[in-house]
């Protein structure tokens, strides 16, 4: 049977006499030789969504061990994470005691906390929800990790409609005006962030991360809705004009692990620093299947209020993360459309 380390100190001392002090010492450097050769541990919510899925692949790669909190539902949306060796958790951003439970099993070095209420369009209908999910959400994991006085790092997922889209582009310093419930409540959950890394010195970063997208995106936005619609031949959109700055997924999520692989933590956009429209995308998805898309406007898509043109600068990201986008809009279509069928929607 294998001993505990303190079984290894006692029989160390029965052999060698050691003072309480150094035997004191002795103990927690070997403590620290343990933690040494075990992997680190990363908790992350929203894991069966798109960004979740793709960053617990991407810790896999690197030898974490992977937590993931998950809700209770009545269907099955793991296709995501399929095969995948992640240990689950069930809880909701909603209910503190689910979260204190999850991190007080998992004891993560890192949490990565992307789960959210985060459609736009459904924020508008489910305000209250968003709210609670996609702001107080926040809250309550910094709450349970200062209230359990642990020290993981922490990785807030921001978006790019903390902004109004006025004046494009846009980068940390820019100032935030939302127009969307969603928006709003991300700007809580990016402003309480700061809160609690200034107050209580905790290790957080806000990824202010412009809009990306992959095969595994859901088809109720409006990237994936054009490709699983593009072989009918017609597509049923809001408003197309709207400017976009799209990048490909599992390179955003690169994005967020090297924040936390910084010695002091901080704030970063991350985007292209390309805009294109919604009507352009369609025209890259026409390029990709081969034949026109007709798009019929339906006032159903359409939004109370829009952001008209969104645009990241990600040149802080590039210097102090060594992180640039590489895969952009017109490429990204040509790959959600290949690979549309890879995962059941």
């Amino acid at each position: 049977m294998k001993r505990t380390l303190q079984e290894e100190l006692e029989k160390y001392s029965n052999s060698i006499p050691l003072d309480k002090d150094y035997r004191d010492k002795l103990f927690l450097k070997m403590v620290e030789l343990q933690k040494r050769d075990k992997p680190k541990v990363a908790l992350v919510t929203g894991i069966t969504g798109q960004d979740g899925s793709h960053i617990a692949e991407l810790l896999l790669s690197k030898g974490y061990e992977v937590h993931g909190l998950i809700r209770r539902s009545s269907t099955f949306n793991r296709q995501r994470i399929e095969g995948m060796d992640i240990k689950l958790h069930y809880g909701d951003l909603t209910d503190p005691f689910s979260i204190l439970w999850a991190l007080k099993e998992s004891n993560p070095d890192e949490i990565y906390n992307f789960g959210a209420q985060s459609h736009v369009q459904v924020s508008w209908e489910t305000p209250l929800y968003t709210a609670q999910t996609t702001g107080l959400g926040v809250l309550n994991i910094l709450e349970a990790v200062r209230v359990l006085g642990i020290k993981p790092k922490i990785y807030q997922a921001s978006t790019s409609e903390l902004f109004d889209g006025m004046n494009p582009p846009y980068n940390e310093g820019s100032e935030k005006n939302p127009v969307s419930p969603y928006g709003t409540a991300k700007l809580y959950g990016f402003q309480i962030a700061k809160n609690y890394r200034e107050a209580y010195g905790m290790f957080v970063c806000n990824g202010i991360l412009f809009n990306h997208e992959g095969p595994r995106r859901g088809v109720n936005f409006v990237t994936q809705k054009i490709v699983q619609e593009a072989d009918k031949g017609f597509v049923n959109l809001g408003n197309v004009e709207a400017e976009r700055d799209w990048g490909y997924a599992p390179q955003y999520v690169e994005a967020a692990w090297r924040m936390l692989q910084q010695e002091k933590p901080d704030d970063y956009v991350i985007a292209t620093g390309e805009m294109h429209s919604v009507k352009d995308f369609v025209g890259y998805v026409e390029k990709a299947c081969g034949h026109e898309i007709k798009i019929i406007h339906d006032k159903g898509y359409d939004r109370p209020h829009d952001v008209p043109k969104l645009q990241g600068d990600a040149s802080k990201a590039k210097k102090e993360l060594g992180w640039e986008a590489t895969v952009k809009a017109e490429e990204l279509a040509k790959i959600m459309y290949e690979q549309r069928n890879s995962i059941k929607h």
